[in-house]
């Protein structure tokens, strides 16, 4: 499959009645901290937190019968098992959701209370684990961002994007294994082609940066990063081309920088998310994207699953 336009229009109908559309907002308080015109993607609105809803429940309505009975079997950090577990539940199927051991508390016990079995181990391990899983016990995999349904339900959020910004110049969008970055680049591309996308990952697990420049998917060493929800360690095999043909610009934005991201949008924009979300405003924070006083930038804002006693990891952060 080719991820192409009129297979994320499929998905935005078939998940139409789950999945809500999440509002784009103007956040003109931060204009002066950005130099830019600020708007916002508030994916941290949709049904289970995150964006990854729309591509769990795309995937999960794209099983058959026969399949949701064997069960579903996923790896996630914390968003893509939520979406699922939720997801799998409006379907009736049983889900196990593998998770690293730094998964945060408030996204496993999440996962946990939509009925989802969690076992955890290293994050290198976790699709080693999940195959195990899936040939013992003759399950689905859902993997969280290299599955092309998966992918075209991501890109229904750019569907929007193009809609309710006709005037954008920017789009910042955060990265990992490239799911949500290749379903939305793609959409919005195609819609809306003067619009420069670019991506932003941690500079902890520059996976992409690196990938990219090697010209093919590439491994990087797993390491920490207040970006929980961005820890896969290679691009996927199906996402890597889109982002490859598609992105402006691929940022390594430093976790100094993604809390600055954080506290400013709390701060000054009066929304809340998790760390990974503001990678993007980081980005442009760290002077690693470029943009002037009259571009219109959005940044999309992919989660916010985030605990009050996390909040206290800003208490020291200066913007």
């Amino acid at each position: 499959m080719v991820l192409t336009l009129e297979k994320i229009r499929a998905a935005g109908e078939r998940i139409s009645g789950y999945a809500v559309k999440t509002p784009l907002l103007r956040l003109s308080a931060m204009d002066s901290f950005l130099g830019c015109r600020v708007y916002v993607k508030a994916e941290c609105m949709q049904v289970t937190g995150s964006f990854k809803f729309r591509g769990a429940v795309n995937k999960a309505l794209s099983l058959t019968p026969e399949q949701l009975g064997r069960g579903i079997v996923a790896v996630s950090s914390g968003n893509h098992a939520r979406g699922i577990s939720y997801a799998a539940k409006l379907l009736g199927a049983k889900v196990t959701v593998v998770m690293p051991l730094t998964a945060t508390a408030i996204k496993v016990s999440n996962t946990k209370a939509l009925g989802a079995e969690v076992i955890q181990c290293e994050n290198q391990e976790r699709f080693k684990v999940a195959e195990r899983i899936c040939a013992e016990r003759g399950a689905v995999m859902v993997h969280p961002f290299n599955d092309e349904d998966i992918m075209a339900g991501q890109g229904t959020a750019g569907l929007e994007i193009a809609e309710q910004c006709p005037e954008l110049d920017r789009l910042i969008i955060p990265i990992s294994g490239g799911g949500l970055f290749s379903g939305v680049s793609t959409a919005v591309k195609a819609l809306a082609p003067k619009v420069k996308v670019y991506a932003a990952e941690p500079s902890a697990l520059p996976r992409y940066t690196v990938s990219v420049k090697a010209g093919t998917p590439t491994a990087v060493p797993s390491k920490k990063t207040v970006a929980d929800a961005l820890v896969s360690l290679i691009p996927g095999d199906k996402c890597f081309p889109c982002v490859a043909a598609n992105a402006d610009g691929i940022a390594a934005v430093d976790d100094e920088f993604i809390l600055k991201g954080m506290k400013l949008l709390l701060a000054e924009g009066k929304v809340l998310c998790e760390p990974s979300s503001a990678i993007g405003i980081g980005a442009v924070l760290q002077g690693l994207i470029k943009v002037k006083p009259e571009d219109n930038v959005c940044f999309l804002i992919s989660g916010g699953n985030v605990a009050f006693d996390q909040l206290s990891i800003l208490d020291d952060v200066v913007i």
